[in-house]
């Protein structure tokens, strides 16, 4: 019974219409499509530029703008590197100057206090007497002992001269500070050279015909209390100081 049904649904009239074609190759439909498709897109193309026109927008015209841009920005960042350039080498020079500016004052007030101290030594000895029969053969004149800028350390200032007997004979010795303190509330005593040092040592000794001035700096512990500083000059070999004299610091 399957079977004759189904014949009847092929051959009768209510069986489905039978169609007809010629076989195209699909290199022929690509063929007849792709120009169709270029045209469509050519057709898109140029509307979307017209309408740019229509706009007010000409693509020629905002390319070389976009161009000139371009170059407008690589000028800008030469003059930029150039102008940072001439900055950095202005603040090197303003640096220079300023450092050169700082050594000149520096320079200044070491002359300045230099000429102070030559024009204390040229009133001192034009008060000297040109005889002294009663004069010792060494004397210690304008002693100081002066904090120095930072703490804990000082400055030793004094004038070194012989007498009227004895100028123009070369002497030689060395100079010893004695500083007599309190620290942890104990008594100090430090001794400048330290004998451990030579170059220190070798920067204390004296040789002199008729005067020399002495400026010399020691550094003691901030938290020590200075009482006196006690100078002494030995004369080059003898034992006992030729003269010392003793300095009382306020408290």
């Amino acid at each position: 019974m399957k079977m004759i049904r189904s014949f009847r649904r092929k051959f009768s009239i209510s069986a489905p219409r039978l169609s007809v074609r010629p076989h195209v190759p699909w290199y022929v439909r690509w063929a007849i499509a792709v120009p169709f498709v270029l045209l469509i897109g050519l057709t898109i193309w140029w509307a979307y530029g017209s309408g740019l026109e229509l706009a007010g927008f000409h693509r020629g015209e905002s390319e070389k703008e976009l161009s000139e841009l371009r170059e407008r920005v690589h000028f800008l960042e030469d003059q930029n590197t150039s102008q940072a350039n001439q900055i950095a080498a202005y603040e090197r020079q303003a640096q220079i100057d300023q450092a050169s500016n700082q050594g000149i004052a520096a320079q200044l007030k070491n002359l300045h206090d230099e000429n102070a101290r030559l024009q204390e030594d040229l009133l001192f000895f034009q008060n000297l007497p040109l005889t002294g029969a009663r004069e010792a053969e060494l004397s210690i004149h304008r002693l100081k002992i002066e904090p120095d800028s930072l703490p804990g350390e000082y400055l030793c200032r004094m004038l070194l001269v012989q007498s009227v007997q004895q100028r123009g004979k070369a002497f030689q010795g060395s100079l010893q500070l004695v500083v007599n303190g309190l620290r942890d509330g104990r008594k100090v005593v430090l001794q400048f050279p330290q004998e451990d040092s030579p170059s220190e040592v070798a920067a204390y000794q004296l040789s002199f015909k008729y005067y020399q001035r002495v400026d010399k700096g020691f550094k003691l512990p901030p938290e020590m209390k200075v009482d006196s500083v006690e100078v002494r000059v030995f004369e080059k070999g003898i034992q006992e100081p030729k003269i010392k004299q003793t300095v009382d610091l306020p408290s």
